[in-house]
């Protein structure tokens, strides 16, 4: 597949912690790749970046409630995601609840993988496929089933 990925990185607020510290655990992985996030997530990775000493590539959209989880959609759209990272608060009501929503159906509908918690967010990151030039992730298919 590729050897150097676009990741998404968004968390809700009550997430952003976690989204942090699962930064740092990754960190020397994750500075290898590009890395595109929501505003506010954007700067804490950044500054936990900055602290370790780390340089990566990180682009800061808007912060989710102004439109930052709709731009990723459409980079997403645009085939400009590799794989998404999206810790979610679901415990708590989001006033931007259709962006969210639109963010996980375009990930479903393009085929990119999207981790809503930590552990996916691991094993998506370890899987030996993205680096096996002979994996071709399958397009997916949406044939009507009858059920007679």
């Amino acid at each position: 597949m590729k050897t150097k990925l676009k990741i998404a990185l968004v968390a809700h607020d009550q997430r952003k912690a976690d989204m942090v510290d699962w930064v740092k655990f990754n960190a020397q992985y994750l500075s290898q790749h590009e890395l595109v996030c929501t505003g506010t997530t954007g700067g804490l990775i950044k500054n936990a970046f900055s602290e370790a000493g780390i340089d990566a590539q990180i682009e800061c959209m808007n912060s989710g409630p102004m439109g930052g989880d709709a731009e990723i959609a459409a980079m997403v759209v645009r085939n400009e995601i590799d794989l998404a990272i999206f810790l979610i608060d679901d415990l708590n009501a989001q006033p931007h609840e259709a962006d969210i929503q639109m963010l996980l159906r375009q990930c479903r509908l393009h085929n990119v993988p999207i981790a809503c918690n930590r552990i996916s967010a691991d094993l998506m990151i370890s899987s030996r496929l993205w680096e096996d030039p002979t994996y071709k992730p399958i397009e997916q298919s949406y044939i009507r089933f009858d059920r007679n």
